[in-house]
């Protein structure tokens, strides 16, 4: 066998076979298959469409999934109309729509017959109770601050007298309950006078009147949303 140089050709001038020559691959040889590097050839032979010149150039691998060209041009296909990133990543993205409150589930209020200003208090109680206010108690003696009832979270006043319930009782009840942070509440056997009521609305205190049945009855809507809320 004749001696051969580093370039692939021998000592007598001779070339060597094409397929030996430096920069093709021996067959069987080498990770491009028999390819030389820049042949844009298919494996079947049959040259790149899109590449006819056979050039190295990089390959173009396309948009991304779900990007549209803004300009009008390079849709990719099945995809939709672009959109701006403030539309598809909103700053805000609203709650689902909530129901209404349901109501509570309780039985039906059992009235205490009013004939004395203790029943009238303990008819107060048995309703407060009924609405969900725990651990209701009644003084002993009736405090100064003129607060009949106490419960966690709760004040109430209960006016057994015959005259209406005015503004200084319904203003002094409201800020006991501030005081102690807790809900008031004001029950009256004659009603309230119009100031009263007015302050009332004001301030969000509920106003109850008891008949002598012993069955509260809401006079603002704060009472209202007491009674169909509890507490």
């Amino acid at each position: 066998m004749p001696d051969q140089d580093l370039s692939g050709h021998d000592i007598l001038g001779h070339g060597a076979p094409d397929q030996y020559l430096p920069g093709r691959d021996a067959p069987g040889h080498g990770v491009s298959g028999g390819r030389a590097p820049g042949d844009r050839t298919s494996d079947r032979g049959t040259p790149d469409p899109a590449d006819p010149q056979g050039s190295s150039a990089p390959q173009d691998f396309g948009a991304p999934r779900g990007f549209t060209d803004p300009r009008g041009s390079g849709t990719p296909p099945h995809q939709g109309p672009y959109r701006p990133f403030a539309e598809r990543y909103p700053a805000h993205i609203p709650l689902p729509p909530t129901g209404p409150r349901p109501a509570p589930v309780r039985g039906a209020f059992r009235p205490v017959t009013i004939r004395t200003g203790r029943d009238a208090v303990a008819a107060a109680a048995s309703y407060l109770r009924w609405l969900g206010f725990r651990d209701v108690v009644q003084p002993e003696e009736r405090p100064a601050s003129g607060v009949d009832l106490r419960a966690p979270g709760l004040v109430a006043q209960v006016d057994p007298s015959t005259r209406p319930a005015g503004l200084r009782a319904v203003e002094c009840l409201w800020l006991n309950g501030l005081s102690a942070s807790a809900t008031s509440v004001f029950f009256s056997l004659a009603g309230y006078t119009p100031e009263a009521r007015t302050r009332a609305a004001e301030i969000g205190l509920p106003l109850f009147v008891l008949d002598l049945t012993g069955t509260p009855q809401p006079v603002n809507h704060a009472a209202d949303d007491l009674a169909a809320g509890g507490a």
